[in-house]
């Protein structure tokens, strides 16, 4: 089989996600196999066939007290009045808890309510009943009685009860071998000096993860490469020994996606994209009796695709009931807008605030990992909509518990990489709170706390008439508020440039000749205001400037493209471009505040977050970090 034979004939459908499972299960359920597993062995994994005791438990008469064993009817006469004596041996015989009860004793006093005379007699005023303070035969489990169900996961407590029942060896479900075959000639295996047009081969490590996490067994396979052969002697190996096989990447419709080609050739394709974004390009078919899927190449589409289509293989295969997650109405911050006839899966961070739960969208590209690793929760636009408006409420699928989120401080606004030091050492020493903070400029952070929507913001906004940063915005935006400000840092602002053009590069003149191109801040970001306040002070127009209008949300991410691109230059923080090691021209120090609500700054939050940034840790830290000065003012009331 050539590369040449290939014409796509088999198109991306746009087949609703729930109808493409539906076919894919309605006439294929993986074969149960099982195995005999020792007890102990035994934990989580499921019964194939009802479990039946092989003895009783208790297997005699036991005693259920420490005292004495007796016949009762010898003790029927006695009272406060007519105390009885008992002979040991002849009336009664000491027994403990759980001791059998020798005959023909049939009930038990407590040894608390027995007076002793003397030595081998006793003395008592309350009467027995028959059988009383005994466990019969059986009491708990009786020899042939069913202990767990056929399809039962086993517990721990379950494991208790099947050792009581003389079980050694238990007939349990098979697990599932599930295959991972990455696919990519751009793929290769950690290695720390990677090299340009290279990619490290991490999805399969997350298959895995999910697989192992859903009860299968994981099995996964070198990196195959981006030909049709290859391919083809994967999959065959794969669907020899598999129940289900995951082959990532090469699902689309492009000129080297070869997988749905290569999978109707050898079985049958179900389905071959599905009305979803991310995800679309899944491919869902079957090999030899063995259920194949091919996830997309993007992260983000790939570990959605996983949890729609394998989770419910592996949990059929089980008999469990497939998990819904927990849900939360929450106030959306910021629009969503979305594309009729496919179900939008927007990861969201979620923040308390005023006692109000507000979700604020994170990166909706497919290619960005940390957007799952740092959401909250997930909102599933329906494909019959055209998105959410900000304000408008909205549930929310949670991806974090709710405890977590209701103890986190969000913070809004300026980016800036001394925050992920001030959470690190919030989360150590103020445990359970932690800080989320959310990079989406200082004016967007004004404006998130002038509707409500945030109660923690950093800004560094420049007032080019009175030269004070902040307070003139806040008073202008923000009037009627009761705030708190808090004087935070005052940071070095500066050009990014790469060590080999560092002597080629003055300032801003040298943005005008096109021998270097410029990296932008988003709009409302206090780097872009700098920036502007420089171009007008030298009378320089936006427009003459090549990459005004390219934008990054972070100090990183302008450093990173600095790095990684000899003839661009950026505006930012210093200890950016030590982070990425490029140069840096200091231009003007700046102050780099924080401005809370008066009720989150009396709280127990606003009180822990004030003292890690006053810790001598966050100072050495920032010390280290280079290019910070933490300031020494108190914080202050502010009147608007």
């Amino acid at each position: 089989m050539g590369e040449k034979n290939f014409k796509r004939t088999i198109y991306l459908e746009d087949k609703p996600r729930n109808q493409a499972l539906s076919e894919w299960m309605e006439h294929n359920h993986m074969l149960e196999r099982t195995e005999f597993i020792p007890v102990e062995q035994a934990l989580h994994r499921i019964t194939a066939k009802p479990i039946f005791a092989s003895q009783s438990v208790p297997h005699y008469h036991a005693s259920a007290m420490d005292g004495i064993a007796v016949i009762a009817e010898t003790t029927y006469e006695a009272h406060e009045k007519n105390p009885i004596q008992l002979t040991e041996g002849k009336d009664f015989v000491y027994v403990d808890t759980g001791h059998k009860i020798p005959s023909p004793f049939d009930s038990v006093i407590m040894i608390e309510h027995v007076n002793e005379v003397n030595e081998g007699v006793l003395e008592i005023i309350e009467p027995a009943t028959p059988w009383q303070h005994i466990r019969p035969i059986g009491e708990d489990i009786m020899s042939g009685s069913v202990i767990l169900p056929m399809h039962h996961q086993i517990r721990p407590v379950d494991i208790g009860a099947l050792y009581a029942a003389g079980k050694e060896e238990i007939e349990v479900l098979k697990i599932p071998i599930v295959s991972i075959i990455p696919t990519g000639s751009e793929l290769v295996e950690r290695n720390p000096s990677l090299q340009p047009g290279k990619i490290t081969e991490f999805n399969s490590k997350v298959f895995a993860g999910y697989v192992k996490e859903w009860g299968g067994i994981p099995k996964s396979s070198p990196i195959t490469k981006d030909d049709p052969e290859s391919i083809k002697k994967a999959l065959l190996e794969a669907t020899m020994h598999s129940d289900i096989v995951i082959i990532n990447a090469g699902s689309s419709a492009g000129s080297k996606d070869y997988t749905v080609h290569v999978i109707a050739e050898l079985g049958e394709v179900y389905t071959h994209g599905v009305a979803t974004r991310p995800g679309k390009p899944v491919i869902l078919g079957k090999i030899n009796e063995t259920f194949v899927i091919g996830l997309p190449g993007y992260p983000i589409s790939a570990y959605l695709s996983m949890e729609w289509f394998v989770k419910p293989l592996l949990y059929d295969y089980f008999h469990l009931p497939l998990p819904k997650r927990d849900t939360l109405k929450v106030k959306m911050g910021r629009r969503i807008v979305s594309t009729m006839g496919a179900e939008d899966f927007v990861r969201v961070s979620i923040s308390l605030v005023n006692g109000e739960y507000i979700a604020n969208p994170l990166t909706r590209a497919a290619g960005v990992t940390m957007s799952l690793v740092q959401a909250d929760g997930l909102l599933v636009v329906p494909s019959t909509s055209l998105g959410i408006e900000q304000g408008e409420e909205a549930e929310i699928e949670l991806l974090q518990s709710i405890e977590k989120i209701n103890s986190s401080i969000s913070i809004i606004g300026s980016h800036d990489p001394s925050l992920d030091l001030l959470s690190a050492i919030l989360k150590m020493e103020s445990p359970p709170y932690q800080l989320q903070s959310s990079h989406v400029g200082s004016m967007a952070g004004i404006m998130a706390l002038k509707k409500g929507e945030a109660e923690v913001v950093t800004a560094h906004l420049l007032d080019e008439k009175t030269g004070t940063y902040n307070i003139p915005f806040i008073e202008r935006f923000l009037k009627g508020q009761e705030l708190v400000y808090i004087p935070f840092l005052r940071r070095m602002q500066g050009w990014y440039v790469t060590k080999e053009r560092k002597e080629e590069f003055r300032g801003l003149e040298d943005l005008l000749d096109g021998r270097f191109a410029f990296i932008n801040r988003q709009k409302g970001a206090g780097t872009r205001l700098l920036f502007d306040s420089l171009l007008k002070d030298q009378k320089v127009s936006p427009d003459s400037i090549n990459g005004y209008d390219r934008e990054m949300f972070s100090h990183l991410s302008v450093a990173a493209e600095v790095k990684e691109s000899a003839n661009t230059v950026g505006l930012g923080v210093y200890s950016a471009s030590k982070i990425m090691d490029i140069e840096f021209l200091p231009v003007a120090e700046e102050n780099y505040d924080i401005i809370m609500t008066k009720s989150i700054f009396d709280s127990e939050r606003g009180k822990m977050l004030l003292s890690a940034i006053r810790s001598p840790q966050f100072k050495k830290q920032l010390d280290e970090l280079g290019g910070y000065r933490l300031s020494l003012e108190e914080p202050f009331y502010l009147s608007t």
